[in-house]
């Protein structure tokens, strides 16, 4: 819904479809499984619920998320002009501007991540321009060490002043992009509204991030895939499959999304503390957390950090981590002791 080059790459998680067929039970016990679809934020939304109460109304309820997702969209998408992300964009700085419920949850927690990892950073959008990245965008040239030194000290999280009235920059220029926390946030929306009708058995996916409530019938857990980043192009290949339990899940990576230019190879994650696209092995990053929102972006703030770095961020904050690098042998994995339990 925002500048991609900012966010999670292609690499997605995606749901088994393999269905569980129930035996022993009479019809009048079955939950009833429920399936909806649609678009929204520039992509598509996915959800699978098991309903005990037979009195939800499907097409209601999607009416409802429908309008639900519309709405985060019109908050924060950078292609919708009059949205509320971009009305902030516009103005000068020091000027207070009142937000909604909605906008305040993504920017506080954009911030409190953006202080916590120092790798992400939604006011990175001069950034990735100055890089000529952006929707359907390729870099054309590398900018200068004077121009990116230039550019990272107008840009960061602690140039953002919010509080009770509203939201404010301190310098002129400073924009935002949500686009690796307001996808998440829509899911725990979509999953507030399920939970509000009494559906606690649930899945919903928006554009490859996840977040799953409860189980499926007969005890059964929801089972999710982890994508092999090394799958030859145009193939989908099945990784590792887990049972996350009742959490959100986001996977980011960098292996697809990159630009050939003067010999280097530039990858769409952009490093705010350098101003430099990231080079290093590490090609996928799987985060569980109970908010799909922080899950999300969590997993873009680990892929930039690179291997080490992620590894001692997850212990730090005893965080569920799955990663995979690039080696000499081969694709190589690490699971953080908060993941192991879902292996």
């Amino acid at each position: 819904m925002n500048r991609v080059s900012s966010s999670q790459g292609a690499i997605s998680v995606f749901l088994l479809t393999i269905m569980l067929f129930i035996s022993g039970c009479g019809a009048d016990k079955t939950p009833q499984e429920v399936f909806l679809e649609g678009k929204t934020m520039g992509t598509t939304y996915h959800i699978k619920y098991f309903a005990d109460d037979k009195s939800v109304d499907a097409t209601k309820l999607q009416q409802q998320i429908d309008t639900q997702l519309k709405a985060v969209n019109q908050s924060m998408s950078t292609y919708i002009p009059d949205s509320e992300i971009n009305t902030f964009n516009k103005l000068p700085a020091n000027q207070v501007m009142p937000i909604s419920e909605d906008f305040r949850a993504v920017v506080s927690e954009s911030i409190r991540l953006g202080k916590s990892t120092k790798t992400l950073d939604v006011t990175m959008g001069p950034l990735i321009d100055l890089w000529g990245f952006g929707p359907d965008k390729k870099p054309t040239k590398r900018p200068s060490d004077e121009a990116l030194a230039a550019m990272i000290e107008k840009i960061g999280v602690d140039k953002l002043n919010l509080t009770e009235q509203g939201l404010a920059k301190t310098v002129d220029g400073l924009e935002l992009s949500f686009s690796a926390t307001a996808k998440g946030y829509g899911i725990d929306k979509v999953a507030q509204l399920l939970e509000s009708q009494n559906i606690s058995n649930y899945m919903v996916e928006i554009g490859g991030e996840l977040r799953i409530g409860g189980e499926k019938p007969n005890n059964q857990d929801w089972k999710i895939a982890i994508e092999q980043p090394d799958a030859p192009p145009g193939e989908r290949k099945v990784h590792r499959v887990l049972a996350p339990g009742t959490n959100g899940i986001a996977t980011s990576g960098d292996y697809r999304i990159f630009y050939k230019m003067d010999g280097e190879t530039y990858t769409h994650l952009i490093d705010p503390v350098t101003g430099m696209p990231i080079k290093h092995d590490l090609v996928s990053v799987t985060v569980l957390h109970p908010s799909a929102m922080t899950a999300d972006g969590l997993a873009t703030a680990l892929t930039v950090m690179g291997m080490d770095d992620a590894k001692a961020y997850a212990e730090k904050h005893d965080l569920p981590v799955y990663l995979m690098a690039k080696s000499d042998k081969g694709i190589v994995t690490y699971a953080s002791t908060a993941f192991k339990p879902y292996l």
